[in-house]
């Protein structure tokens, strides 16, 4: 998995208003409810989330295992979900018995890291022989953009590319969702070129004091509701146009018999 020291995103771990607002992004929304509109909660089963970060998937539950590469991650994330648990591991070598959870999930992961097959054959090892692989990764080789480039993706997916990979790991696909569409790829792009323009600017110096006090109290509610609002829009966008074109797809998987 990606080290943790590279991800531009760890100066923020430590800061609770800046993990809100991630979580408030439009597509994060999305990509959450789709999720958790595939798990399923058994009463006497655990379910293991790889890569969760400060954004897991899945809601404060006890009958689930948050799992990440970054320490500093998980430690804010404990902080917040007081009661749950936590556990620093790469997803190359989960300190996991063999066949523990009847449910993984693992969302927007494997295209950090290098090795994804190793990965899967990982997640495949703990999980029962009638457990659940549920995974999102970003569709579509020719959408590798800006965007991507920015949060380090070494790559996207064509499907029938995530079905050989699956395969080579013991799995199989039972089921295929798309989760977003061109419009959610299009605004990252844009977002993302004009984040990247703004980062620069601050990092010249400026009255950081002030900036801070603007967003807190006027810029980050104009965002949320923004966010909110803009979920309907993609949400039909990606009903609308093929699988083909989706940007996020979701894959529900089995063990090979």
């Amino acid at each position: 998995m990606t080290n943790p020291a590279d991800n531009r995103f760890e100066d923020f771990f430590s800061d609770d208003f800046y993990v809100s607002l991630k979580n408030s992004l439009y597509n994060y929304r999305l990509r959450r409810r789709a999720v958790r509109k595939c798990v399923q909660f058994h009463q006497n089963s655990l379910i293991l989330e790889v890569g969760s970060g400060l954004s897991p998937m899945l809601g404060k539950n006890p009958q689930v295992v948050y799992s990440d590469l970054s320490f500093s991650a998980l430690k804010s994330l404990q902080r917040m979900q007081n009661g749950s648990s936590h556990v620093a591991a790469d997803a190359l070598s989960l300190p996991f018995k063999t066949r523990t959870f009847q449910t993984v999930v693992c969302s927007e992961v494997l295209e950090h890291i290098p090795d994804d097959l190793s990965a899967l054959k990982e997640m495949e090892r703990v999980m029962a022989d009638d457990g659940t692989l549920i995974l999102t990764f970003p569709h579509r080789r020719a959408y590798f953009a800006i965007d991507d480039r920015f949060v380090h993706h070494f790559r996207r997916y064509e499907l029938a590319e995530m079905g050989e990979k699956l395969k080579k790991a013991g799995l199989e696909i039972s089921e295929v969702t798309k989760v977003l569409g061109p419009l959610e790829k299009i605004t990252m792009m844009v977002v993302i070129f004009f984040v990247s323009k703004v980062l620069r600017v601050e990092g010249r110096g400026g009255e950081t004091g002030k900036n801070s006090l603007l967003m807190k109290k006027v810029i980050a509610p104009i965002f949320r509701i923004m966010n909110l609002l803009y979920c309907l829009p993609v949400w039909v966008d990606v009903r609308i146009f093929s699988r083909r074109l989706a940007s996020v797809i979701l894959v529900r998987a089995k063990k090979l018999r």
